[in-house]
């Protein structure tokens, strides 16, 4: 499960590390503490003209061939062992419309309690995630709007001691063959749906307050010390 996640990271940096073409116009997005799903989202792709460029989807995909936006409410994480093969999916990933979610980590919640925990790369590094993209043409004004998932597989340790599910994390390393810049045959893009190691993540308990979309602040991310929320 990935349902919520944060980028607050300043676009110039962000374009110098995703290395997006620098023609490519800057995407029009304020920084988030707190996105959920129909929400904005910074993704890459690679365009038909041999870009990689940075492009503004709603979070929650909507399969060209919906006849309703609410479609999306339920499409913003695809399952990896069914994502090739589910109607909302299985035409994007068919087409390869492929693309990096770019976030700054995510938040999930522990079970038993509903605590909520910040995710972050260890290193503090951008975390990218492994996403789908389509465009839809919304009856019957025809307005264009390209929306995405993120891909989730089973989780490692460090996810795993709060939910069953987490967002595939790509290494930079497979980032071009994600995107299609480098050939990969079908089998070796479903090799990238995997967890990533335990020790590229970092997580800590935050306020409770993050479970409102309402709330939008750089305090959101910042750690709780109270001895009764360590896992």
């Amino acid at each position: 499960m990935c349902g919520r996640v944060r980028l607050p990271n300043d676009y110039s940096e962000i374009k110098i590390r995703l290395r997006f073409d620098a023609t490519a116009p800057a995407p029009n997005l304020a920084p988030s503490w707190n996105t959920p799903p129909t929400g904005d989202m910074l993704v890459a792709t690679y365009s038909a003209d041999g870009r990689r460029i940075s492009e503004v989807m709603r979070w929650g995909l909507i399969p060209r061939w919906a006849k309703d936006i609410k479609v999306g409410y339920s499409t913003f994480n695809a399952r990896a062992d069914s994502v090739a093969d589910k109607p909302a999916f299985r035409d994007a990933w068919k087409r390869g419309q492929r693309c990096l979610v770019v976030t700054d980590g995510f938040y999930e919640w522990r079970k038993k309690d509903r605590q909520p925990f910040a995710i972050a790369m260890t290193d503090g590094d951008l975390m990218v995630m492994a996403g789908l993209w389509d465009e839809w043409v919304s009856p019957p004004a025809g307005e264009r709007i390209k929306t995405c998932t993120v891909i989730t597989c089973e989780p490692n340790g460090v996810v795993g001691a709060l939910h069953d599910r987490m967002p595939v994390i790509l290494e930079e390393k497979d980032w071009a063959r994600w995107l299609g810049e480098q050939p990969a045959t079908e089998q070796e893009l479903k090799a990238l749906l995997v967890p990533c190691a335990d020790e590229r993540l970092m997580i800590w308990p935050v306020h409770k307050k993050v479970g409102n979309v309402r709330n939008n602040s750089r305090d959101l991310a910042e750690p709780v010390i109270e001895q009764d929320l360590l896992l």
